[in-house]
């Protein structure tokens, strides 16, 4: 790998939200633009945001962030979702820059299901059975139709056998278990895991749906939130491995699982910063964006023993509070006062005061701590609850 001078201070972040990237970048003392979705209250005072719904009243996209980034100079990008889907923007992004993450010809491959299914299968890793569009369905057992440019579990549904497989759709058996997540850093031969969760989805606590990602629990070693937790932690450690020296995955990344006694079924890679990333850093006192750019820039991963640290971590955990109905913001001011730090429960990703949130967008994240897994999603649902207290129904009225 080519080492690239240290130098380079100036770095543009794009995703559909960058507040917790953004801010992770900024800590590590780098000069950050950031352009997303939201341009949150909450993003860090010194990072320069650019909102392209407030700049066009158009929905968020890769490649329309991706053509606004050239009107700043720079020396490195970096990307967050859903740029794993779109690795032309990417190439239009990094155009003339130093990319920190994963190339456009990595992201073609590892996002593929298919591939991903082939390369565990070669290390006699468990993947659940998938099946193309193009092919005969699967006539016993229960399936899931998933959009090959998925993300956060939008899209995903329970296929029946009377429902055509539409293009860009493929099926993938259904694995009861409960859903997590490993990230790591890698340098595109070996990987250092950097945190171990629970995944939430489709919370109706949190106003989340079907199979809609909504958050994450990091928990100690041991925790009952999995069955046979400390097996499951070192399986999924071989996924890691066997996932980055299969793809050459540099960076941070992340992988989804669901666990079944022990056993971890990988359902995607997420080959870039992913939201329990700041998990990491609160639980850890870890700068992710930090690890991120040693491991892009010259390939140095961290000296860090996730293993060690969860023996004697309590659980940290986010969770999305998505709109029930449509609403309007009031005053969003005083939840900047929320502690953004420590043990605390508090508010992020905070909308502008007055800020028109449609039905089943994100209006905020709320985290929380706990002695363990159970405690700190009580506690989340807790915060969640009185976020949906101060929100006021709007009718559409102008």
């Amino acid at each position: 790998m080519e080492r690239q001078a240290d130098t380079a201070r100036r770095v543009l972040i794009a995703g559909f939200s960058t507040r917790a990237l953004a801010e992770s970048a900024a800590v590590a003392g780098f000069e950050v633009t950031a352009i997303d979705a939201f341009s949150d209250l909450d993003q860090h005072p010194s990072v320069r945001s650019i909102s392209i719904a407030s700049e066009t009243g158009l929905l968020f996209s890769a490649p329309a962030a991706a053509h606004r980034s050239r009107d700043f100079d720079c020396d490195a990008v970096a990307y967050s979702s859903n740029f794993e889907n779109h690795p032309a923007a990417v190439g239009r992004l990094a155009a003339g820059r130093h990319l920190w993450g994963n190339a456009p010809a990595v992201l073609r491959r590892v996002r593929d299901p298919f591939l991903i299914s082939q390369a565990l299968d070669r290390r006699a890793l468990p993947f659940p059975r998938t099946v193309r569009s193009t092919d005969a369905p699967p006539d016993v057992g229960r399936w899931l139709m998933k959009p090959r440019s998925s993300g956060g579990g939008r899209g995903v549904q329970e296929w029946t056998a009377d429902t055509t497989v539409p293009r860009g759709h493929y099926l993938q058996q259904f694995i009861p278990g409960v859903p997590g997540s490993m990230v790591f850093a890698a340098d595109g031969k070996g990987a250092i895991p950097l945190g171990f969760s629970r995944q939430l989805a489709g919370e109706e606590c949190f106003g989340a749906a079907g199979y809609r990602y909504c958050g994450n629990i990091l928990a100690g070693a041991g925790d009952p939130q999995f069955d046979d937790e400390r097996t499951l932690f070192e399986n999924v450690r071989q996924v890691v491995d066997g996932l980055t020296e299969e793809f050459g995955l540099v960076g941070v990344n992340g992988v989804d699982f669901v666990a079944q006694a022990g056993v971890p079924y990988v359902l995607e890679v997420n080959p870039r910063w992913c939201a329990s990333m700041e998990l990491v850093e609160r639980a850890y006192d870890r700068c992710v964006f930090g690890i991120h750019a040693d491991a892009s820039r010259d390939g140095r991963l961290p000296d860090f023993d996730v293993a060690r640290a969860r023996e004697s971590s309590n659980a940290v955990g986010k969770a999305v509070v998505f709109a029930r109905h449509g609403i309007i913001v009031g005053d969003t001011e005083c939840w900047l006062d929320s502690p953004r730090s420590g043990n605390s429960v508090s508010i992020r990703d905070i909308p502008r005061p007055g800020q028109r949130i449609a039905p089943g967008r994100p209006v905020c994240t709320v985290m929380a701590s706990g002695a363990d897994g159970g405690s700190c999603f009580d506690a989340l649902t807790r915060a969640a609850d009185c976020i949906y207290r101060r929100l006021t129904p709007w009718t559409g009225a102008s």
